[in-house]
């Protein structure tokens, strides 16, 4: 039998592990892949990696609105060249231009994968117009978890035979098995003391994400713990001014910014209390650093929102604050320092929390839809 092509468009990616792992596996099942690559930037890192695996791709520049009508032409004569069997989009932009080039191109079978829930409807309400058009150019939608399932269903009124839920997968091991040489590479690239107890969040800095409520939390723990230290990755994005504001009451050499960081996997391994505190139980889609940090084995403090909500335990394998609590999250901090028991019990049950998001179940759910289109 002919290789099935399938074609992903993805916008705004620089660098993604993620699609690294999906090309790898399912170019070991005889898949054949390939990519459109939409950005600001056309010499990104995961173009880079495509380059080197020697994975076919194409990379445009995404500008203003008035330019999508020849990008969309673009796609739709790339598309033509590519012929592939099907088209699957991630993220708005390459989900809104990459399906209506696909379909006038006449590609049949269209999958789009939702990596948003509430987000436009709670931010941007005009963009939900955009989320109903991808809705109506998919044949099919991944939800990534029920939370984006019920948006879907519920808010959009999407028709049900259109939804698959495919939770993202991981390579579990990857976050497992974390040589020391490389975690001790980064604590001397920031500068992170041998002694300090290492607070860590992994987060754009949108208020949604609730990284204020941390700070505010740790200022306060700072205080009674002085080797305490705050480490901040991702740390870009639109309240950075806000953020930075509040960082002002600690000094530079107690906490640790930093924008980009591409040994994802060592960076669990630095800190010994992780946290993540979205503002609401649905504002995130999914949150992948639910899954990493628990399969890293860190002791964490959570709210409860995406995929957490089907594996996070209060006390088991993490500790749940309510939403939008700096002080809540300060008490949990203190237990953490001061209950190694507590702390290890976490430790002990959270990589077996997370065991079903491997990556081999993941991918053997992307082939089971991609091969659907031979019977549709």
């Amino acid at each position: 039998m002919e290789s099935k092509h399938i074609l992903y468009i993805v916008s705004n990616v620089s660098k993604a592990i993620a699609f690294e792992w999906i090309a790898d596996e399912l170019s070991k099942k005889g898949f054949k892949i390939s990519f459109l690559i939409l950005g600001k930037s056309e010499e990104t890192g995961f173009a880079d990696y495509l380059k080197v695996s020697g994975i076919p791709y194409k990379s445009f520049s995404l500008g203003g609105k008035l330019s999508w009508p020849s990008l969309i032409y673009k796609l739709y004569n790339t598309i033509k060249t590519f012929s592939p069997d099907v088209v699957h989009t991630h993220l708005v932009e390459a989900s809104l231009l990459g399906l209506l080039a696909a379909k006038l191109a006449g590609v049949r079978y269209r999958i789009s994968t939702r990596h948003h829930s509430t987000f436009h409807h709670q931010y941007h309400p005009r963009a939900v117009l955009y989320d109903k058009i991808i809705n109506r150019l998919s044949t099919k939608i991944i939800a990534i978890s029920p939370n984006v399932k019920r948006v879907l269903l519920e808010r959009e009124k999407v028709d049900p035979s259109k939804v698959e839920m495919i939770p993202h997968g991981f390579d579990l091991e990857e976050f497992a098995n974390v040589p020391n040489d490389r975690v001790e590479l980064l604590r001397k690239k920031y500068h992170i003391s041998e002694d300090a107890f290492v607070v860590g969040s992994i987060g754009r800095y949108f208020s949604l994400k609730g990284i204020q409520y941390l700070i505010k939390a740790f200022i306060k723990f700072k205080k009674e713990v002085p080797n305490a230290h705050l480490c901040l990755f991702n740390a870009h994005g639109p309240y950075k001014k806000e953020l930075h504001e509040l960082l002002k009451e600690l000094n530079q050499d107690e906490y640790t910014e930093v924008a980009f960081e591409n040994d994802l996997f060592a960076i669990y391994q630095l800190f010994d209390v992780y946290v993540h505190v979205p503002i609401d139980p649905e504002i995130e889609a999914f949150g992948q650093t639910y899954v990493e940090s628990l399969a890293s084995s860190r002791a964490s403090i959570f709210t409860l929102s995406g995929i957490a909500h089907e594996f996070v335990i209060d006390g088991y394998n993490a500790l749940v604050v309510p939403y939008q609590n700096a002080d809540a999250i300060y008490q949990a901090l203190n237990r953490l320092h001061k209950d190694n028991e507590l702390k290890s019990r976490l430790t002990s049950n959270a990589a077996a929390s997370v065991k079903d998001y491997n990556l081999q179940k993941f991918i053997n759910r992307l082939e089971a839809l991609y091969l659907q289109s031979d019977e549709d």
